[in-house]
Order: structure tokens, then sequence, then C-alpha cells
């Protein structure tokens, strides 16, 4: 039964490599495989719990009507600006403070793609301008826009995804989280930059650079913060600081009060709408259609992608395939963090989604972390940042077919550049963490 499963894993990533959908293929694996386990019932209530799940729809769903606010507002333009306007002037550190800026705006805009065409019509022309080739240009945008930001939001679904594996509120795995990203954000950001400064040097142009417009649009410093007011209100009402209390009865009843970290998130987002309107009065008519505009993307595209995960994850339990990994790793414990980076990094590969590697794969390694004394939130923040450079490394992922199409080059030109920096920084990562130097 475990080899045909595998066949069938094998068929699904095949069609997928040849432009299946994704959710598709792996919603008619999960289903294949739950008939040959005898086990379609449990594939099909999975997928009700999970198009349901509360702690999923409302803070993913929420940051990304947020995140449509803050282009609506053209907040998000703001932010950009304020973090752009000190490298027009400094060539050098245009490519390591484009991939900051790309970071910095995918936390509040947990969407890859989104920050990939928010921050690209900034920092095109600007690199454009300083003479930088487009496959430069589209792998620095690429790598800043998809390494990891997200993963400081407390929406993000695979913070989310380990949360509620471990029982845990997000903004505990997202302290998690950090001590693993910053070093594989500086080795990997560091590693490109030395790469591409390399190559730009070795390009013979036709015609000197471009000038440089003069002109350039003002900020507006009060919408350029409000993108991170949300976290901020995030960080002040819960652990460590808690400076302020929020009464869990404002936002659930008593039979259901583990989902008042869920709602938390959600309210966040919403009083960030409220500011962002403040801001722009002028474009108070279209906000609860933005809103809902982003809403209804996050549920196309990232709820349904964790929901077909979640289905495909079942489907293995059923078969047995993550009892065999666990099997696995209990024998050979020095395999536990390897494979907590390569298995969802390859998945993600080829699915092109970081989040769905995190969600279905994740709870494979739960047990075996515990039976071996490891931090099961630190495995999962492993995945978690293996999943999103795997995402990175994927020609099929949106947000590098994203970047390619806003600076004309081809996608696997991109993942190309942008792939032995993130395995150097997962490596350094993976290495650090097995030694408990973090």
């Amino acid at each position: 039964m475990i080899l045909v499963s595998c066949l069938l894993i094998v068929l699904t990533i095949t069609l997928v490599l040849r432009g299946v959908d994704v959710r598709l293929g792996l919603m008619g694996c999960a289903l294949a495989i739950g008939a040959l386990a005898g086990g379609v019932e449990k594939i099909i209530q999975e997928f009700f719990i999970t198009l349901c799940a509360e702690k999923f729809v409302v803070p993913i769903c929420c940051a990304m009507g947020f995140a449509y606010v803050l282009k609506h507002t053209e907040c998000d333009q703001h932010l950009v600006r304020l973090l752009t306007n000190p490298l027009r002037r400094i060539r050098f550190f245009l490519i390591p403070g484009v991939i900051l800026v790309g970071f910095t705006v995918n936390i509040p805009v947990i969407s890859q793609t989104s920050t990939a065409v928010c921050i690209g019509t900034v920092v095109v022309p600007i690199m454009k301008a300083a003479g930088f080739s487009a496959l430069t240009i589209g792998s620095t945008l690429l790598l800043g826009a998809s390494i990891g930001g997200e993963l400081f939001n407390p929406g993000a679904p695979e913070l989310n995804t380990v949360a509620i594996a471990l029982n845990v509120d997000s903004k505990t795995v997202m302290r998690s989280i950090l001590p693993l990203i910053l070093p594989h954000l500086l080795v990997a950001s560091l590693v490109f930059w030395l790469l591409r400064t390399r190559e730009e040097k070795r390009i013979v142009r036709d015609k000197e650079a471009e000038p440089q417009p003069s002109s350039q649009l003002p900020v507006n410093y009060f919408q350029a913060i409000v993108p991170l007011l949300p976290l901020a209100f995030l960080i002040v009402t819960g652990p460590p600081l808690s400076w302020i209390q929020i009464p869990k009865q404002w936002l659930t009843d008593a039979k259901s009060v583990q989902l008042f970290d869920a709602r938390l998130i959600g309210t966040a987002m919403l009083l960030g709408c409220i500011v962002a309107t403040a801001s722009n009065p002028g474009k108070f008519p279209g906000i609860a259609k933005s809103f809902f505009q982003g809403v209804g993307y996050a549920f196309a595209e990232i709820v349904s992608l964790i929901v077909v995960a979640q289905c495909f994850g079942k489907s293995l339990s059923l078969i047995g395939i993550a009892d065999r990994i666990e099997g696995f790793i209990k024998d050979h414990e020095s395999t536990l963090l390897p494979l907590a980076t390569i298995i969802p990094g390859a998945f993600a590969y080829v699915s092109g989604s970081g989040m769905a590697a995190t969600s279905s794969l994740y709870k494979i390694f739960v047990q075996p972390s515990i039976n071996l004394g490891h931090d099961p939130m630190d495995v999962g923040a492993l995945v978690s940042i293996a999943s999103a450079a795997g995402r990175t490394m994927s020609p099929f992922a949106a947000v590098a077919l994203m970047s390619a199409q806003l600076t004309g080059t081809n996608p696997f030109s991109l993942v190309r550049r942008v792939a032995g920096p993130l395995i150097i920084g997962l490596i350094v990562a993976v290495v650090l963490r097995s030694l408990h130097w973090i």
C-alpha cells in the first residue's frame, strides 16, 4: 500500500510540474490514497473541518483584507518610499537594501506576490536607473519578497499551523523563529549580494545606465507607519510585554476561549483598517470593498492551499508514511533537523507554496521532536523557514512568476540565482541549531 501511495505521490508531483493546479493535484492524490487505505471519509471530514477552521480563516483572511486596504489607501506605497528613499543615493547597498525592504514589507503584507508588486513598482525603476541587469533586479525582488518576512506576522498561516499543533499562540511561535530567520536572512543576503555583484561586473552593457529621475513622490509618515500598527498592537497586548490586557469575553464566550488568539489577530487587522481609512479619508467609499476583496483572495489563494494540504497530510497518516518517517528519525536521531529542512523544502519547491508544505508536513516532526528531547516549536520554526526557502526557489511559485513578469525575465533564471544563497543560509541555520548556538 505504501509503495502504491508513493507512486501516486510521484505521479502527482509530475502532474504539478507539468502545470496541473497544485490544489487539484494534492486533493486528488489525498482522495486516491484515502481510498487505498479505506478512509476516504476521513479525508472528506478533514476537508470540511479545515475549510471552516476559524483559527486559520480569521487571522489569514483579516490580514489579507488589511493588506488590500493598505493598497487602496496607498499606505503601502508610503512605507515603501520611506524605506527606499535612502537607497537612491547609495548604489552599492541597493541589493541588500531592496532585500531588506522586501522582507520588511512582507511582514504586514503576508502575500509574497502582493509584496513583489508593492515594492516592484518603486525598486525596479530605481535599480534600472542604477544600471543593474534585469536578472539581478528580478532575483533581488524575488528574494526580498519571499525569504520569510511574513513569519513575523502573527496572522501568517505557517505560524498558525505550528501554534495549533502545539496548542500555543502564534506570537509564541513567532518569537521562536527569530533566532533562526535572522542568521538565515543575513547569510543568504550576503552570499546573494556577493554573487550578484560579481555577475554585474562581468556584464558588458551597450550603453551607460539611464540617469535616475530626480523627482520623487513625497512620503506621508503617518501613512507610512500604518502598516506596522496591527503588529505593534499585538506586541503590546500579548506576552512577554502584556502592557494592555484585552478581556477574553470581548471576543469569545465561555465555550470558545481557545479562539481568542485568532480573533485578537483579526481585531488588530480591523483596527489597522480604521487607522488606514483615517489616514486617507478620500478613500473611505471603497474601504469595505477592498477589505473583502482581500478576504476573498486569501480564501482562494491561501486557505484553499491549507485545506488541500491538510487533506494530503491526513492521507499520509492513514497509510502510515508519517509513522515510517517518525520511526526512521527515532532510529537515526541526527537526521531530525536535516529531514525537517529537506522534506518541507522539497515539497514547497514542487508545489510552489510554503504554507502548503508546512501545513501538511509539520505534524510528522512533532512527536519525534518530543521523543528526542528537541523543542517541537524550534523544529516548527525550522520547517517554516525551510518551506519559505523552497517556495522562493520554485519557478512555479506565484511570487517567482510575478517577479519575472515585472522585470521581463524568466522565472527559471531568477530561481537559479536565489537557490544557492538560500541553501547556504539554511545549512548555516541548521548547523547553528544543531550546535545549540541559537
